[in-house]
This record gives C-alpha cells, sequence and structure tokens, in this order.
C-alpha cells in the first residue's frame, strides 16, 4: 500500500484537470453561441476559432482527464473496499453520478455547436457553466468530512452560493444591457 498516495494523488490531479475542462468548456459555448450570431465575416472566423478551441479541450485535456481520473478512482476501491461500506462514500458516488451525467449532457452541446445547431442561448449555457461547481462543492465536503450527514450542510452551503451566483448573474445581466462592452 506504500503507492495508495501515488494513486490518490493521480486521481485528484486527473479530477482537477477534468472538473477545469468542464468550467471551460461552457464558457467556450457561450462565446461560440454569441460568435452565431455575428454578422459575416466575423461569424464564420470566430466560429471557426472557437469551434477548434473547444475541440481541443475536451478531446485532449477534458475527455482524457474523465477516463484517467474514473481509472485511478477504481484503482483507489481496489485498494481500500472498504470505502464502500460507508454511507459518505455512497452519497459521493451519487454525485459523481450526477457529474458524469453533466459530462454527458456537455458533450451533447458539444456535438450540437460543432455542427452549428444552436439550441439553447447564450445566458442559459452561463447558468449551465454552474453546474459542476455545484458537484464539486458537494464532493469536497463529502471527502473532507467523510460524513453522509454533515454533507447536507454543505448542500445548503451549495444553495445559498447558487442564489448568489443567480444574483451576480442578474446584476451582471442588467450591467451589459446598459453597456454591451462590459
Amino acid at each position: 500500500m506504500e503507492y495508495y498516495n501515488y494513486i490518490k494523488s493521480l486521481h485528484l490531479i486527473f479530477v482537477i484537470t477534468w472538473f477545469a475542462g468542464l468550467f471551460y468548456i461552457p464558457r467556450l459555448f457561450v462565446y461560440q453561441i454569441e460568435a452565431f450570431h455575428k454578422p459575416s465575416p466575423e461569424k464564420e472566423i470566430l466560429g471557426k476559432q472557437l469551434k477548434l478551441m473547444a475541440k481541443r479541450l475536451w478531446f485532449i485535456i477534458t475527455w482524457p482527464s474523465v477516463i484517467l481520473a474514473t481509472l485511478f478512482a477504481i484503482w483507489l476501491l481496489i485498494l481500500i473496499p472498504e470505502y464502500l461500506n460507508q454511507s459518505w462514500m455512497h452519497v459521493k458516488l451519487l454525485f459523481v453520478f450526477l457529474l458524469y451525467i453533466y459530462h454527458y449532457k456537455t458533450h451533447i452541446y458539444y456535438k450540437q455547436l460543432q455542427r452549428d445547431e444552436v439550441k439553447v442561448t447564450s445566458n442559459f449555457m452561463r447558468i449551465w457553466n454552474e453546474g459542476a461547481t455545484f458537484i464539486l462543492f458537494a464532493v469536497v465536503f463529502l471527502v473532507i468530512l467523510k460524513s453522509s450527514i454533515n454533507w447536507i450542510f454543505g448542500i445548503i452551503g451549495i444553495v445559498v452560493f447558487g442564489i448568489l451566483i443567480m444574483l451576480g448573474f442578474k446584476i451582471y445581466k442588467n450591467i451589459r444591457s446598459k453597456n454591451p462592452e462590459a
């Protein structure tokens, strides 16, 4: 078990790079959606560049990170299977499952935008961008506190955080409507 901490470190590194991809790709989607509504040739120039950036981020960083984070997580659970008997781990795995769903839905948005199918607004994508943040908060609290009860306080914090984000979003939207350069 002398290598347990090395496996754990690699798992954490790839979780971080996975989240980095999940945090940045919706921002690229916002820019893609906004570029789609611009006049030619700006629309085509920006669209082409943003598609390339999204493709590289998604397939060079995000997808390899989710695969490697998952493999190292399985390895950790093989090394210490007792974690699977602990209630905090059950709740954590539920949130990880939600993260996989979020990742999959983000992949659907990625494929649509690569085909120039704009089915959501840039404002929707700004809100979507916060989904991974909520899951990250829940998982970090669960892993640090190792309690299936105390995570509830973390969730309450997430809800408060979400309300603050929504208020910030509304304020930003008002400022942006008054000053489009903001």
